[in-house]
């Protein structure tokens, strides 16, 4: 009898499917040319909550080193990231009130897409990426980065080496890691005792009620609600002292944490957001059940509208290679017979092949070039952005389609 996988949180065997996606292969795993001849690696896209403490996750079935060592996102690439960041830097500067005898160290740094607004205010800084290929690209931008990934023991290693930081932020990182307690007790070393944690990461509550499940894939192990991230943060001696609720990646939260023996009042929004989510029944595994029928309407919608346009000789180009639209696109088995390219502004990406459905990727350009009837958006969280770069299209009656939280051509 093959052994059950166990909670990330609580340790509980996993027993219940929040939702069956198939196979996939990993979701930032875009081919080169040379690679089409080649067998790709696919593996279950099967979701689980668990009914003891509500987390919802997949198991593991390839380590992070594999994943994020070489890693194709480059945070950059957003202008609307970017500004994003520029925002929270400066709301954090004024509230944290901080300056050069403070320390800001960023976790998942990336190509130092956030930590260059704190050094334009010499305000010290020290980003933690795993990526090396990344990481080169802060260095060189002048951000001290450390190649690592963080966890109990290398926290400890920062915290000897004098690094702890007033600031420790962490953009959507906390999806991306495996061992839970580890990655926290390393957040807790590395944080001055008056200082503050920051995570940002998608809303749980709002994957679910706006049918987000292309937000799920391998380099994610698990969704997060305040209930979930408040408990194990309790379970590591922290607490979340106040919350936000962000557009940003179709709905997130920013939970600040500090540690238990720091005290000081605790806003009224956390407790407001966990009423919010015991009413929408976060705490309760029928809840949870109900996700799966929704997820397959967006799947048929998708898919009919495609093969429509197909069969009536019309053209559908893709824009964008977000993992999200990696997802969307093997879960929905749509290939290049369906949607013949995609677009990415990140050089890094063009001239490559999406995986599983080895769609071709190419520069914006491309668009103007062939003029298609509809775009689809695959990363619909920035669908006005994307709109606005690409209006191009309406000069020749092209129209956009985005298909979360349900199929919307405009």
């Amino acid at each position: 009898m093959t052994k059950r996988a166990a909670c990330r949180i609580c340790r509980q065997p996993l027993e219940d499917v929040f939702v069956d996606l198939g196979s996939s292969p990993l979701a930032n795993s875009f081919l080169a040319a040379g690679d089409l001849g080649r067998m790709e690696r696919f593996y279950p896209l099967k979701v689980f909550v668990c009914r003891h403490c509500f987390l919802v996750q997949l198991e593991e079935f390839e380590s992070p080193e594999r994943i994020f060592s070489d890693y194709a996102y480059f945070s950059s690439f957003s202008p609307a990231w970017v500004e994003h960041a520029r925002r929270f830097a400066a709301m954090a500067i004024d509230r944290f009130r901080l300056d050069a005898n403070s320390k800001v160290i960023e976790i998942a740094s990336n190509d130092g897409y956030l930590l260059q607004h704190f050094q334009a205010k010499q305000i010290p800084v020290l980003g933690i990426e795993p990526a090396a290929n990344v990481a080169a690209v802060a260095e060189a931008a002048g951000i001290p980065t450390r190649v690592l990934f963080l966890g109990e023991e290398t926290g400890r290693q920062l915290a000897a080496e004098g690094q702890q930081a007033d600031l420790v932020a962490g953009n959507n990182v906390f999806a991306h890691v495996p061992e839970l307690h580890s990655f926290v007790e390393g957040l807790k070393a590395i944080l001055k005792p008056g200082g503050t944690i920051t995570l940002e990461f998608p809303h749980l509550l709002r994957l679910m009620r706006e049918n987000q499940f292309d937000t799920i894939y391998h380099e994610h192990f698990s969704y997060f609600s305040l209930l979930t991230t408040a408990r194990i943060f309790r379970e590591h001696g922290l607490e979340v002292y106040d919350v936000e609720e962000l557009p940003t990646h179709g709905g997130s939260l920013r939970v600040y944490g500090r540690h238990d023996e720091a005290g000081g009042p605790v806003s009224p929004r956390v407790e407001e957001l966990r009423r919010m989510e015991s009413a929408a029944g976060l705490d309760r595994l029928d809840c949870y059940r109900n996700f799966e029928p929704r997820v397959r309407k967006v799947k048929f919608d998708l898919l009919e509208f495609l093969i429509r346009q197909a069969r009536d000789g019309k053209t559908v180009a893709g824009y964008g290679a977000p993992a999200k639209g990696n997802t969307l696109l093997n879960y929905c088995g749509a290939g290049p017979e369906l949607l013949p390219y995609t677009v990415d502004r990140s050089p890094h990406k063009q001239g490559r092949y999406l995986p599983g459905t080895r769609i071709p990727i190419f520069a914006p350009e491309r668009i103007a070039e062939t003029k298609p009837d509809y775009v689809l958006i695959l990363p619909w969280n920035i669908r006005d952005e994307i709109a606005e770069q690409m209006r191009c299209i309406r000069d020749w009656g092209g129209r956009f389609v985005v298909p979360i939280p349900e199929l919307e051509v405009f």
